[in-house]
């Protein structure tokens, strides 16, 4: 791999990039993901293979904005029903089975995650059953597979740092932060980046989730050197999409029964590439393509 993660504080991470930014074929990839619900019968597992075999081959970090699991099925939740069971997970102690299992299956591609923040779904079995599910997952994988996976927060930033050499660095700064509320079937959560703009000024990228929409929006803005000069970029906004397909055939559910149309599956890929300016000033830049 030609990068390495490394946490600053609790939900602030950065992953630098050993590159060769300066060649004209350059690029690197990161994968972002989020709502996988990976416990979920109806979470598509081969989806995530595809992607996650797509990600070693292009020495991807991930960073999964969190919902990682969907921790529905427990005892005493109102929400559980027997037939959103994976037959592995019809045991007693389901909340040790969960982790155990997704283990087994993410452990041949655990050194290609770098941060994975929590959702509503790790908050709430945390807060009601005093366990931490994604701690004890990353715990158990980072033991078993000998990798360097972080657990960020709800929120946090991850600093993504090239480095060409000894001392040339260029970097960009990734806000994630789950989610909250609806997303609107109209809007699609979109409204919302405007707010986010404001209290994010500092971003180059902000990625959320919770709401099951796939949606990328560029905000231009105006900024200026700390030597005067005024200059124009663009803040990108992700909304990552889910990996859970809850619709179905359209017959009955949860998800149909309340008018929820099919949601998009997969996440975002990042595609960074690099641009001389001339008098040795370098630019990177960065695009989105749909991870189908």
């Amino acid at each position: 791999m030609n990068w390495n993660v490394k946490e600053i504080s609790s939900n602030v991470h950065q992953i630098t990039f050993n590159t060769n930014w300066r060649k004209n074929d350059w690029e690197q990839w990161v994968l972002l993901s989020g709502d996988r619900h990976h416990d979920n019968p109806k979470s598509d597992h081969k989806l995530q293979k595809k992607h996650l075999e797509e990600a070693k081959e292009r020495e991807s970090p991930i960073i999964d904005v969190g919902d990682f699991f969907c921790l529905m099925q427990g005892k005493y939740d109102k929400r559980g029903t027997k037939k959103d069971l994976r037959p592995e997970h019809r045991v007693n102690d389901y909340f040790d089975a969960v982790p155990d299992t997704a283990v087994d299956f993410f452990k041949p591609y655990a050194d290609l995650f770098a941060v994975i923040g929590y959702g509503n779904h790790e908050m709430s079995i945390k807060r009601h059953h005093e366990t931490d599910i994604l701690q004890r997952f990353v715990y158990r994988l980072n033991a078993e597979a000998g990798s360097n996976v972080f657990v960020g927060g709800y929120g946090g930033y991850v600093k993504l740092q090239f480095t060409c050499g000894k001392r040339e660095t260029i970097s960009k700064l990734l806000h994630y932060f789950h989610g909250s509320g609806g997303g609107g079937e109209v809007t699609k959560g979109i409204i919302k980046t405007a707010r986010m703009a404001v209290h994010q000024p500092d971003s180059d990228i902000c990625v959320t989730g919770h709401i099951h929409e796939k949606w990328t929006i560029n905000l231009p803005r105006v900024r200026i050197t700390s030597q005067g000069r005024v200059y124009h970029d663009n803040q990108l906004h992700i909304c990552t999409g889910t990996y859970k397909e809850e619709y179905g055939q359209g017959a009955g559910g949860w998800h149909v029964e309340r008018g929820s149309p099919p949601k998009p599956l997969g996440g975002y890929w990042l595609r960074f590439t690099s641009t001389n300016l001339g008098s040795n000033n370098w630019r990177i830049n960065v695009q989105t393509m749909d991870a189908v």
